[in-house]
């Protein structure tokens, strides 16, 4: 199965998660671009790097989902996010 760097990076942080984890946290160690400034403009080429690889982080995590190689364990409930475990398609995606 052919995946996008995103989506093999957050795979791969998911199986080797101890414990249900949020996608979400893996973020920041998977993403290329530096955070922008706390004050940076919003055309900033920082914030947009920034933006457009947290939202295509994002598009992985859900692409992962309807491929089916994430399930999820502790849906969101407005204290903490889905929660998600690798599926055993997911074991083998990464293989």
């Amino acid at each position: 199965m052919e995946l996008s760097v995103h989506e093999r990076g957050l795979l791969h942080a998911v199986a080797q998660a101890p414990v249900p984890a949020a996608m979400s946290t893996f973020f920041p160690a998977l993403s290329r671009a530096l955070p922008p400034e706390v004050h940076a403009p919003e055309d900033d080429p920082v914030r947009l790097a920034w933006t457009e690889e947290q939202m295509a982080l994002y598009g992985a995590s859900v692409a992962l989902w309807q491929k089916n190689l994430v399930r999820v364990i502790h849906p969101a409930n407005g204290e903490w996010p889905d929660l998600v475990q690798v599926t055993d398609e997911g074991r083998t995606a990464l293989a």
